[in-house]
Formats: structure tokens, C-alpha cells, sequence
């Protein structure tokens, strides 16, 4: 029988390799134990130069799914450049060394930051990305060196992302600015 509906995850900015890290779960246990269908397993935000990998855990859709792939132009010719990146970012775990990381310097990035009376966070930090109020002025000064999004531009929040390649200088760096 075919499912109303399916449980996918595939969430924006790579969640997949973050959550683990930052729950301390296995892949397995965010995915398989859940009852999860499908797995979309990006890589492009975590180290790879690009590809996702899609992981069809439900047998009963794994035919649908190919074809799909294919009808849909996801099927490159030459998919096996994309595919050996999987190799090695599933080799030793580094797809979690990796998000581990990009946490930890997320992590030590709010540690500096919450020392900052200008500094308002509007949520709890739970990953790699961090977001905040500063005041515009702040914000401005500090658009001319890095770059980042605003989340909310009419309340001054911002969007801060630390990823795989963020070494602590450079969070050293992005504070020692913003204290300018």
C-alpha cells in the first residue's frame, strides 16, 4: 500500500550533518529509528565542493524514486565526479568532524559574543548559526568586512553561520572587529 505520506528529512543548511553532532545522536538514530522514508544527505555547506546524496531508507519507494531522479534532471552524466566526494566525507566520520567543528566555533563564537552588552540573541543557539540583534550602526561597520544575512532587518537581527572550514582566528578576528 502506498503511504499517504512520507517522513523525509531534508532540512535547509545541511541539519542533517549538524543535528547529530550537536544532539549527540547517530545518523541512525535521527533517521532509520524515527521511521524516516527519505534522507536528503548534503554535503555542499559541510566540505564538499557540491552533490546531495538521496537516501531512499523505504523500499517500497525506491523505484518511484529513481525514476523520479532521472525525470527530473538529477541525473548528471558524469555523476560519479559528484558521487566519490561521499567516499572520503564518509570515510572516519569526517561528515560529523566536520559538523562537530562548525558547532564548537558556533559555540565560541555566542561564548565571545554573550560578553557584548550590544549583543541581544533571539534564540537558543543549538547549531552552527547563531542570531542576534546588534545595533545598526554595528551591523554596518561590521558589513564592511564580513559578510552575513539579516533575518529580521525591520528588529536589526542578523544571522551568523560558523561552518566546517571556521578556525577560532577568525572568530577571534569577527570579535576583536565588532569591539571596535
Amino acid at each position: 500500500m502506498r503511504p499517504l505520506l512520507t517522513y523525509g528529512i531534508g532540512p535547509p543548511k545541511e541539519a542533517v550533518q549538524i543535528l547529530p553532532a550537536a544532539l549527540n545522536l547517530s545518523l541512525k538514530e535521527l533517521t532509520v529509528d524515527c521511521g524516516v522514508d527519505i534522507l536528503s544527505f548534503g554535503g555542499t555547506k559541510n566540505g564538499l565542493m557540491m552533490g546531495e546524496c538521496v537516501i531512499v531508507f523505504n523500499k517500497d519507494l525506491q523505484s518511484e524514486a529513481r525514476f523520479i531522479r532521472k525525470q527530473s534532471a538529477q541525473l548528471a552524466s558524469k555523476m560519479r565526479y559528484l558521487s566519490c566526494q561521499f567516499t572520503a566525507y564518509l570515510t572516519d566520520d569526517l561528515w560529523l568532524k566536520n559538523a562537530s567543528h562548525a558547532n564548537a566555533m558556533a559555540a565560541k563564537l555566542r561564548a565571545e559574543l554573550e560578553k557584548l552588552p550590544e549583543v541581544t540573541f533571539t534564540q537558543k543557539a543549538e547549531s552552527n548559526q547563531l542570531f542576534l540583534i546588534l545595533p545598526r550602526p554595528v551591523i554596518d561597520r561590521m558589513l564592511e568586512s564580513y559578510f552575513f544575512y539579516f533575518w529580521n532587518e525591520e528588529k536589526d537581527e542578523i544571522r551568523l553561520v560558523t561552518s566546517f572550514d571556521t578556525t577560532e582566528e577568525d572568530v577571534d578576528e569577527f570579535i576583536g572587529l565588532l569591539k571596535r
